[in-house]
């Protein structure tokens, strides 16, 4: 008789996922499995003893065990690979002297789960977001400073999943010269973003294709970006030729780096309107005489059971947007929550439209950045939904 092989034996039947090189690994998947520290690589077995890859594991968490490398390459030479086929993928993408900021590495979306690395010109920010992936961190550090001329790798690992896992948030220098403040370039406009004060890994690479086709879409027109952020949507508006740009966002920080990134573009800030408000007040309140009307909020999902919440607040603020909007002008409408799908999306957009009563047509959908790939084997790691709607 063979004997048990010492790692994670799944359940007959739940090897089907794995063989599928999708990494997550729940655990009413698995039958046994040896003593192991959270955060330890172990190996996963078919309820045959057929060898599937190597995991990280965490007993804390509903999602148990982590797929780093499938089939019999170890995990290190397995993140290897992943790690330069991703930096080739931004490499056909992305001229430095056009664009020299993206996502280098998208967790799942790049064969890594829990890491997410973004590069702007010199400084890589990375976020871990499990105890596996914490553990992983030196080698990250080692390969990327033997492949990418950084002067700085900065840690920004502050997400509230990082708690499920046993994890404290975690903020700071972890390689080269202390810095801020990091100026970048994207499609040929500079920006610049605080390191310790942004949202997120600081700022939102994932639009970057929706920011570049409503500047083309922004010539001679009057634009609200709400929930602005530091202002990217509206300097590719601007230098779009936008007739009248207002950028609205609660937070008067975002506001004064949303200004700063008008000026490092050659625009006044006092010729356009900023304004550090509440958008549902400042939409129930104005007139909104505007072309096209942006609205970009952050997740309004953080959790499954957050999903109606959620959902009123999204069809809250379209509706108000398109009770109020001039007919024929356009309104781009997007969800970053990963619990609302696009088709659940959809239908909360049909609701606003009916309680507006306006007749709402979809003319554009989001445009994936290609520094945000979304595994096929994987297809939970797309969550950015956009919808370009005319409002007649």
């Amino acid at each position: 008789m063979n004997a048990h092989p010492v790692g994670v034996i799944l359940k007959p039947g739940k090897d089907k996922p794995i063989r599928h090189r999708h990494h997550w690994i729940f655990s009413g998947a698995i039958q046994q499995s040896p003593s192991f520290q959270n955060g330890d690589l172990l190996p996963v077995y078919s309820a045959g003893h057929e060898l599937l890859g190597t995991a990280y594991f965490n007993k804390l968490s509903g999602i148990r065990g982590r797929m780093v490398a499938f089939g019999s390459i170890s995990a290190t030479e397995s993140l290897q690979r992943s790690l330069t086929s991703a930096l080739a993928l931004r490499n056909r993408w992305f001229d430095p002297a056009h664009t020299n900021a993206y996502r280098l590495i998208n967790a799942e979306g790049d064969g890594i789960p829990g890491l997410i690395i973004d590069i702007y010109d010199q400084t890589a920010v990375v976020q871990s977001s499990t105890q596996g992936m914490d553990r992983l961190i030196p080698f990250i550090i080692e390969w990327l400073t033997e492949n990418l001329k950084l002067t700085t790798i900065y840690e920004k690992s502050l997400l509230p999943s990082r708690r499920e896992e046993g994890l404290s948030e975690r903020q700071g220098l972890l390689h080269g010269s202390p810095v801020d403040e990091v100026t970048f370039k994207e499609n040929g406009l500079t920006f610049i973003t605080s390191l310790s004060k942004s949202q997120k890994t600081g700022f939102f690479l994932d639009h970057r294709e929706m920011r570049r086709w409503m500047g083309e879409l922004s010539s001679g027109k009057r634009v609200l970006n709400a929930f602005s952020y530091t202002g990217g949507f509206s300097v590719y508006a601007m230098a779009g030729g936008a007739r009248t740009v207002d950028t609205i966002d609660i937070s008067s920080d975002a506001i004064e780096f949303a200004k700063k990134n008008v000026s490092l573009n050659g625009f006044n800030p006092d010729d356009f309107g900023f304004h550090s408000r509440d958008v549902f007040e400042f939409l129930r309140q104005e007139t909104l005489s505007y072309d096209l009307v942006i609205l970009d909020p952050p997740a309004f999902a953080k959790k499954q059971k957050d999903i109606v919440a959620a959902c009123r607040g999204y069809k809250d603020i379209n509706r108000l947007a398109m009770q109020k909007m001039p007919s024929r002008s356009l309104l781009l409408t997007c969800s970053c929550s990963h619990h609302v799908n696009e088709e659940l999306f959809q239908k909360v957009l049909f609701q606003a439209a009916l309680e507006a009563n306006r007749m709402v047509r979809i003319v554009g959908q989001h445009r994936l950045a290609p520094d945000h790939p979304v595994n096929l084997f994987h297809p939970e790691s797309q969550y950015l939904k956009s919808f370009l709607l005319d409002v007649e």
